[in-house]
Order: C-alpha cells, then sequence, then structure tokens
C-alpha cells in the first residue's frame, strides 16, 4: 500500500511479493541545496550522485535537480531528490514554491571566500521561514565548509567556535568538504538522512500517541436514535 505525506515524504508500507519476502520500505526525500554563487553546490551534487567532478560548470540558474537512490539497510530505499538552488536566486519570492515540501537542506559556503561565510545564516534564516516539518520544527539543515582542499579564511579555522555558531544558528552539523577531491560528501549526506529519519520516526510515533489517545464515538452521549415513521 501507498502512501503520500505532508512534506513530501512518500512512504511504500512492507508487502508480501509472491514468494513471499517482503519489500522494502521506500521513502522519497527532497532535499534543497542552498548557498551564495560560486560555492561549489552543483559540483557537490555531480560528485554524490554521478561521482564526477568538472572544474567547468556553468551557473546554474533558476533550479536544478538530481535523484540519489541510497539502499540504506536491509528493509529501507531510499530516493534523494537534490533541488541545486542558483545563487542568484538569493531570498526572492520564487525560493518559496522551490522550499515547498523540503525535508532536509544543506546550506554550502566557500572556504577561500569570507563573503559567502556572512551570507550563510540570511540563507539560513529564508530556509526556516519559508519550510518547516509538519510539526512546525525547522527542517535538519547541515552546513557545507566546501573547497577545504584550498586556503580557509575566516571562522572555519576555529573548529570550536565553528561547532557554537552552528548551535547558535540551528544547524544540526557541519562538515568540511571538497567535491574535487570527494572529501566528507558522502558522510555528510548520510548524517543528513539520519536527521531526517530520526524526524521520520519521531513523528510516526507522535500521530500514533495521538491516534491511540482519539476516541471516536459512532454518535454523540446525548444523542437518541431515530424514530421510526409509519406510513398510514
Amino acid at each position: 500500500m501507498n502512501g503520500t505525506t505532508a512534506n513530501g515524504r512518500v512512504v511504500t508500507s512492507s508487502t508480501q511479493n509472491g514468494s513471499g519476502n517482503v519489500e522494502k520500505k521506500e521513502h522519497l526525500y527532497k532535499i534543497l541545496v542552498i548557498g551564495e554563487l560560486g560555492t561549489g553546490k552543483t559540483s557537490i551534487i555531480k560528485r554524490y550522485v554521478h561521482q564526477f567532478f568538472s572544474q567547468h560548470y556553468r551557473a546554474t540558474i533558476g533550479v536544478d535537480f538530481a535523484l540519489k537512490v541510497l539502499n540504506w539497510d536491509a528493509d529501507t530505499l531510499i530516493r534523494l531528490q537534490l533541488w541545486d538552488i542558483a545563487g542568484q536566486e538569493r531570498f526572492g519570492n520564487m525560493t518559496r514554491v522551490y522550499y515547498k515540501e523540503a525535508v532536509g537542506a544543506f546550506v554550502v559556503f566557500d572556504v577561500t571566500r569570507a563573503s559567502t561565510f556572512e551570507a550563510v545564516s540570511k540563507w539560513k534564516n529564508d530556509l526556516d521561514s519559508k519550510v518547516q516539518l509538519t510539526d512546525g520544527a525547522p527542517v535538519p539543515c547541515v552546513l557545507l565548509a566546501n573547497k577545504c582542499d584550498q586556503a580557509k579564511e575566516g571562522l572555519v579555522n576555529n573548529t570550536a567556535q565553528m561547532d557554537e555558531f552552528c548551535k547558535d544558528k540551528g544547524f544540526v552539523g557541519w562538515y568540511e568538504t571538497s567535491a574535487k577531491e570527494n572529501i566528507n560528501i558522502d558522510e555528510a549526506a548520510r548524517f543528513l538522512v539520519t536527521r531526517i529519519l530520526e524526524k521520520d520516526r519521531a513523528m510516526l510515533l507522535g500521530e500514533e500517541r495521538q491516534d491511540k489517545d482519539r476516541v471516536v464515538l459512532d454518535r454523540p452521549a446525548h444523542a437518541q436514535p431515530q424514530k421510526k415513521l409509519s406510513c398510514c
């Protein structure tokens, strides 16, 4: 049996096929990749999805998409729909449309350009104002300090301060990444998906508790059964 939940999560319930084997539960998660122009968002997605890197990418215009399929465990298949939001979109009205139904996000900055880190807070605030989970909580968001194979500028050189910054701004974590050298791309994605799954399970448990607490009456206690009228 298939069902679609709010925030774009599609869950396929376990069923038995003809041979009696239990099929995998499937989840479809929409994940945003946002940040300033030229921070390497497209390169990160290409590396993660296709294991490919190029020095020559044209700037994304509007939004682009990629799909990553993960055999998460013996019982779970996860499809990640990665939305590559153009840096020049900034905080325009269209971002609300792009963000709709997302359940997770990466905010990316370039460690070689401190100005891209200065914009991180604006991207996170914009994200939180335009999309929330069904329980009203912010979507899990991971900060990526990209191009870590090059000389770094600013706060990223101080791990303790970066930890404090992420805690203060509501990021669930941060990673130094390099699409070129394939550093921490898979690890960051796995961490984000783990947090999304935790949120999913917590919300499902909450819904189950609500269902148990909810008493459904066939008829209000004060209602009287209708009398049948006889015809003359």
